[in-house]
């Protein structure tokens, strides 16, 4: 028996960033800072940075949702790749596939820069990542053929 799976809460490090691939289906990635248990010697608090994967609606709710400096829980797994870059080298990635993303930022926070107010904002979430919960969870199933992604369309 195996198990793959990752609970994150933390805050984005930047905004979401969305990008479609050829076959149409929508795919955000971004990074979460989650502050690690303890402090360094000289008392200041460390984090991890880890980057992660959402699909679908999942990722564009993601997208038009949350912001930079947002707090979010990910539920998902850690996945594994690799490729070759324009150099020829060889680059090993390691990242959180969002399976769940839960907006974490307590009701009544303050107004955003669109003047839209935290709870407002989840119930749309919430609303829209009804349909995503029912989509297929693997994004290349309806589709039954390989995604094709070129090197220009990865962010690093």
């Amino acid at each position: 028996m195996s198990l793959n799976r990752v609970v994150l809460v933390g805050r984005l490090t930047r905004d979401p960033d969305l990008r479609y691939t050829p076959a149409g289906h929508a795919v955000a990635n971004f990074n979460i800072a989650c502050n690690r248990p303890f402090k360094n010697e000289q008392g200041e608090q460390q984090a991890d940075f880890i980057q992660g994967v959402a699909w679908r609606k999942q990722a564009e709710n993601l997208a038009n949702f949350m912001k930079k400096g947002q707090m979010i829980g990910v539920d998902g797994r850690i996945r594994t790749r690799n490729f070759e870059d324009k150099d020829g080298k060889t680059v090993y990635v390691t990242e959180v596939l969002a399976e769940s993303i839960q907006f974490l930022e307590p009701k009544g926070n303050n107004a955003d820069k669109s003047g839209q107010n935290y709870g407002q904002q989840n119930q749309a979430y919430q609303q829209n990542n009804q349909q995503y919960q029912q989509a297929p969870q693997n994004p290349v199933a309806e589709a039954g053929e390989e995604i094709n992604i070129e090197d220009s369309d990865l962010p690093f």
